[in-house]
């Protein structure tokens, strides 16, 4: 399997970025958001994960004071399970700790524990609920927290290492 790499999301990823939003969401932002995140918000940063030079995935999160967001995650049917997802989500970490974010949150829908493990790895706990969130389905979403991004990269690296 050819090696899987994370890096900086540029506007010459969109399209294919785009493609995968469609694919993964019943209802994907539009590309004119995505290059809004892109261009105008200062507090955004995004990756795109590739694969044999083609865009699997991508992952972004807002970074405020002290914390960061995840606002979106995807990878292509394709790709899933493989651990893109993984990769991106310990690459945003290294991003949010030196931008100078301690911690991170995001939003995982009730239902999708696939996701909830992989998040749980990483040591995202449970905090709260936000209910009737994703509006296509009314569906529950339970707020996740990482009290300590710097603590799950140091694991990452001694898992990888030994």
């Amino acid at each position: 399997m050819s090696e899987i790499i994370c890096r900086e999301m540029t506007l010459s990823d969109l399209n294919e970025v785009y493609s995968i939003e469609c694919s993964c969401f019943t209802q994907p932002w539009s590309m004119e958001s995505l290059v809004r995140e892109l261009t105008e918000n200062d507090f955004a940063y995004y990756t795109a994960a590739e694969c044999d030079e083609k865009v699997i995935g991508y992952a972004g999160m807002w970074v405020v004071p002290g914390e960061a967001h995840m606002t979106n995650i995807a990878v292509t049917e394709d790709y899933r399970y493989r651990g893109a997802a993984t990769d991106m989500i310990l690459y945003l970490m290294r991003e949010a700790l030196n931008r100078g974010a301690n911690c991170m949150t995001l939003e995982v829908r009730e239902h999708n524990h696939r996701a909830q493990r992989v998040y749980n790895a990483l040591g995202f706990r449970y905090a709260g609920t936000r209910r009737r969130y994703y509006s296509d389905t009314g569906e529950n979403a339970l707020i996740l927290w990482n009290e300590d991004i710097a603590s799950t990269l140091k694991k990452s690296e001694e898992n990888k290492q030994g």
